[in-house]
């Protein structure tokens, strides 16, 4: 077992939690195209300093395979762990994103209409990473416009604007097959479904949700019924959903993606209905939430949710009780977060209680890792704070039955 120097803390690895517009068309023009992620905790049980095999409780329950493995990777590894990087159709992923960052895993960017196509990336990104520490792979495939894979890799599904209008059990047939594709290419994380509830005066006035029909509709308790829905029907072809944007996009006009100007949401507030959808979604088992990277000023002013500690622990961790596994939007093309320094855009989200970053640029990841890396060498709890993210990582892998027993 190889030895850490700055990370050598106590293991963690803790993972737990309709109404719509007229049918669109399958909408060609979606601006997935770009690159975007969107687009395209408490502490573990205290343990005893000094318990031994000789002294420990024979009831004990052995370590996790994940518990296993967080103590036989290097400082490099672990902090590798707690980034995602885009791989753009058409383009070759540069090998050190796994062999010299270990990156955590991948998610696919633009429309892959070729199975052949993903098979191959999803092989190549197995074969460069360590082979008992195989990467994560996702891709948004909501239905309708956001649908990554098309061709013969996936098939064509509604939007979700389409599926609110007819109801929950509409969003259970679109997402088994939504799951039963994505689970035909070795992918095991779709980054859907929506649970934004989208503002009826803004309609397809809000760029990022209504008007790509992205959003399951305008009532919260309509909305979570559908998402739970999407959730459990994932969760059946052993796909794990992830519930986005946290703690919504339904309300702001501009596309943070595209924009830094229009997103700021001036009404969501921690005891605001619509955050019932997302509460649905966590009771429903999805284990990944993604953050948004709009303002909440009544959370907390100027400060995007991804970077918030009141948005992430405070509400989502805290009043919510969210265990899982907390995403960022993509940090690396987002106009929404140009202004911030590469390497505060993984710390402050590690700072604010969250734990994986997604971005679309790969060319980041080494300065990404090295950001974390740095960061955790700062004192013990933010060696604590790198471990327990990748703890949770890990377990995510563990329950997706990518790591061995």
């Amino acid at each position: 077992m190889r030895r850490r120097q700055l990370l050598a803390l106590a293991p963690f690895a803790a993972l737990t939690a309709c109404t719509a517009a007229p049918n669109p068309g399958d909408g060609e023009g979606s601006a997935s195209e770009g690159g975007s992620a969107s687009d395209g905790g408490s502490d573990g049980p205290a343990q005893e300093p000094n318990a031994s095999p000789t002294t420990a409780d024979p009831t004990t329950e052995p370590p996790s395979a994940a518990d296993r493995l967080l103590e036989e990777l290097d400082d490099r590894e672990i902090a590798g762990q707690l980034v995602l990087v885009g791989h753009a159709v058409g383009t070759e992923l540069p090998a050190e994103v796994f062999t010299e960052h270990h990156a955590g895993g991948v998610f696919l960017l633009q429309r892959w209409e070729s199975a052949e196509q993903v098979d191959r990336a999803v092989a190549r990104a197995r074969e460069l990473s360590r082979p008992d520490l195989p990467p994560l792979l996702a891709v948004d495939q909501e239905g309708g416009q956001v649908r990554m894979l098309r061709g013969d890799a996936a098939r064509r599904t509604p939007s979700a604007e389409e599926l609110g209008e007819q109801g929950p059990e509409a969003v259970t047939e679109a997402y088994t097959s939504i799951g039963e594709d994505l689970a035909a290419r070795g992918i095991g994380v779709a980054l859907a479904p929506v649970a934004d509830v989208v503002d009826p005066a803004l309609g397809d006035g809000n760029e990022p949700v209504g008007a790509l029909d992205r959003g399951f509709g305008t009532d919260p308790e309509a909305v979570g019924a559908c998402v739970a829905a999407a959730v459990r029907a994932l969760d059946e072809q052993g796909v794990a959903a992830t519930l986005k944007h946290f703690p919504g996009l339904g309300r702001v006009e501009q596309n943070t993606d595209f924009s830094a100007e229009g997103i700021e949401d001036a009404e969501t507030s921690p005891e605001d209905p619509f955050l019932g959808s997302f509460t649905a979604g966590i009771d429903a088992g999805a284990p990944l939430v993604m953050m948004s990277s709009a303002v909440y000023p009544r959370i907390e002013p100027d400060v995007p949710a991804m970077f918030s500690r009141a948005a992430v622990q405070g509400l989502l961790r805290d009043q919510l009780g969210f265990t899982g596994l907390v995403v960022t939007d993509d940090i690396g093309a987002a106009k929404a977060v140009a202004d911030v320094p590469v390497a505060e855009r993984a710390t402050r989200l590690l700072e604010a209680g969250g734990d994986v970053v997604l971005t679309a640029d790969p060319t980041l990841t080494g300065q990404l890792v090295d950001a974390i890396l740095e960061w955790a060498a700062r004192g013990e709890e933010e060696a604590r704070r790198v471990r327990e993210s990748a703890g949770r990582m890990l377990a995510l892998k563990e329950r997706q039955g990518l790591l061995e027993g």
